[in-house]
Formats: structure tokens, C-alpha cells, sequence
């Protein structure tokens, strides 16, 4: 089940993005993750990582990302260490160090490389001073120094193990994803403090599959350049379509699949690495808040569904009910919210076991 040139060539790997994956890589993945689910379901299940360690990190709130990982460490042999930051010497990047309260990141990667067999971390947001793209730094500068695989559980800019359970997901519902209708949408949310990583993710995973991709959102919640530019240059190489509406009645006419999600105004925040002409030197949150107050009419409802191909609806969770999405879509027959959420179990075990073992 493991062992080929595509199995072999992700040995070792880290999964921070999946930019750094190809085709192929995915639906290696993709293809363990069903193999692994069926296993499941008849008590089957392969201890390929007995005694392996990951440690996981999350300077955020988790709760599918936290007990898919230690679930899927545990069914398949292994066992996952809860490494909370206040617990331990705070991980820091050079500069940044405090006497005897933190630890630079350099030290930290390769003492638990000594230990274990994986690093996972989750961090975006708070933790990072809303500074976009220092989680994901963060992230990379474990990397650079951990001699075991790092996994992103969730940065400021990427969360590739949402979107393979994403993909994972609409295979199983729609089959054949190439022509299909892919909405990434905002939605209105009480809370403006929303990363990146889950829409800038999802277009991602769908230009991998020749789907013709909507990206919805009203002025000012751009995503970022080089995700756009990526995604692009995908939809030319594997084929399907791009754009992006303002309107969202407008993006939902016809869709196959529809995503509502909120996010926050990037171009409102400080980024790193800076990026002319995109971000701010500063967080300017009342300008922000107001952007979220002024489009509380971007929200799911049967309205909007109904014009749709009668399209699956999707959403990472937790949804914002009653803001985002109204009770009547997420519980309806065709959201597949449920689904989703338990194929991360199933894609992160094909992660970990492909990556770890």
C-alpha cells in the first residue's frame, strides 16, 4: 500500500503547503486516505508507526485538528505529545528571545528531533500579533532545523491538511471534479480575527483537479498575490477556470460546491514579508471591523442555495450559525460538514503515515 516512487519521495518530507506538492504527490495521498478509511471500517487497521512520536504545538484553540492527529497517531501505533507553549520554554525566533521564558526556535527542533519522529504546529493569529505571514515563518524556521518532519496544523497563510480532506471530501460526493463549479466564498462573521489559511488553501487544492474556481468576496478582502498567482498558473497547467466576482447571488449561480467562510481584510494588517502595495505597517482593526459591519448581508442562505446546481455545501468549522450560515443550510441534507470534518482523520493518517514512517 505504501511502497512506490511517489510513496518514497514524500518520506521525510514536511507538509507546510500544499504549493510544495505535486499532482501526482496529492493523489498518492488522496489514494492512502481512502485505503486507510476503508481499513477502518472492517478493523483493519495498519500499526506502520508503532512507537513513533509527534509532538504537536498549538498556540490556537483546536478541536478536529488536535483530535484527528492524536487520534490518527494512535490508530496507527504511534503516540502524539501535547507540547502547549505556556507549558514549556515559549519557541522563539532569533531577536526575539526573553531570559528564561523562551527558547530559540534553532534549539527547540533539534532537541525534539533528538526525541520523536514529527513536529506538528498551529499557529496564526494572536500568538503572532496578527503580523500576516509570521506564522508561517515560524513554521518554516522549525523546519530548517528539525531533522524530522514539520507539519502545519494550521499557519496565518496555509492549512494544507484542511484542503486535502477538503478534496478528499467533494472526490467522494461529486467523483469526477474536473468541470465542476468551485465557489470559495466570504461570509459575514461576528468575529473579524479570521486567517487566510482556509480559503487561500481551498482554491489552492481545487486548482490541482481542473475545476473552474470562483473566488467571492466584497472590496477589500483580497487574498494574497502569490496564492492568486499560484492558482493561476495551476488552472493553466491542469486545466478548469478562475475568477473572481464581488457579488455573492452572483458566484453561487450554478456551483457544484459551495464553501462560505469569513476571513479577515488582510490588506488591513502587517504582513511578512512585506508586500508593496499589499498590507499595512500597522493593524487598523476599526477599519477592519467596520469592512465586516458594512456586509452582513454575505451570509448562506436556502435563497442562495437554491440557485446552485444543487451544490454540496462545505465549511471547514467551527461556522459561525446564524452570521455565516444559517441553521437550515448547515443541517440540510446537502451540507457535507460532518463528512468533512471526519476525513481529516483519514487524509492525516495517509499524511503521517507516508511522511513519518
Amino acid at each position: 500500500m505504501l511502497v512506490n516512487t511517489t510513496g518514497s519521495s514524500l518520506r521525510g518530507r514536511d507538509l507546510i503547503t500544499l504549493m510544495d506538492l505535486t499532482r501526482e504527490e496529492i493523489d498518492f495521498i488522496l489514494d492512502v486516505a481512502f485505503d486507510l478509511k476503508r481499513r477502518m471500517a472492517i478493523g483493519d487497521m495498519p500499526r506502520v508507526l508503532d512507537r513513533k512520536t509527534l509532538f504537536m504545538m498549538f498556540y490556537n484553540r483546536s478541536l478536529r485538528t488536535r483530535n484527528s492527529f492524536e487520534a490518527g497517531m494512535t490508530q496507527l501505533g504511534g503516540h502524539a505529545h501535547d507540547l502547549s507553549p505556556s507549558a514549556v520554554y515559549a519557541p522563539a525566533l532569533p531577536g526575539e528571545e526573553q531570559a528564561y521564558t523562551t527558547e530559540r526556535i534553532a534549539d527547540v527542533a533539534r532537541v525534539l528531533s533528538q526525541m520523536g519522529d514529527g513536529i506538528a504546529i498551529r499557529i496564526y493569529g494572536k500568538p503572532t500579533g496578527w503580523v500576516v505571514g509570521k506564522g508561517d515563518l515560524i513554521i518554516r524556521e522549525f523546519a530548517k532545523w528539525a531533522t524530522v518532519p514539520v507539519l502545519n496544523m494550521e499557519d496565518d497563510l496555509y492549512h494544507p491538511h484542511q484542503a486535502l480532506a477538503d478534496v478528499m471530501t467533494m472526490k467522494e460526493k461529486l467523483r469526477n471534479l474536473e468541470g465542476k463549479k468551485f465557489v470559495m466564498s466570504w461570509a459575514y462573521s461576528g468575529s473579524p480575527e479570521k486567517p487566510l489559511a482556509v480559503p487561500q488553501s481551498a482554491i489552492i487544492a481545487a486548482s490541482f483537479f481542473g475545476m473552474d474556481i470562483t473566488l467571492a468576496y466584497p472590496e477589500g478582502f483580497d487574498l494574497r498575490p502569490e496564492v492568486i498567482e499560484f492558482v493561476k498558473k495551476n488552472v493553466d497547467q491542469y486545466g478548469g477556470s478562475f475568477e473572481i466576482v464581488h457579488d455573492m447571488k452572483e458566484a453561487f449561480e450554478g456551483a457544484d460546491v459551495v464553501y462560505p467562510k469569513s476571513w479577515t481584510a488582510g490588506r488591513l494588517l502587517p504582513q511578512y514579508p512585506a508586500i508593496p502595495g499589499y498590507g499595512s505597517e500597522t493593524a487598523q482593526w476599526d477599519k477592519i471591523k467596520e469592512l465586516f459591519e458594512k456586509n452582513k448581508h454575505w451570509r448562506t442562505t436556502q435563497e442562495l442555495m437554491d440557485l446552485t446546481n444543487r451544490a454540496i455545501y462545505m465549511h471547514c468549522l467551527p461556522a459561525d450559525r446564524g452570521q455565516e450560515v444559517d441553521d437550515e443550510v448547515i443541517d440540510a441534507p446537502y451540507s457535507v460538514v460532518w463528512d468533512e470534518a471526519g476525513n481529516r482523520l483519514h487524509a492525516q493518517k495517509a499524511v503521517l503515515a507516508l511522511l513519518l514512517r
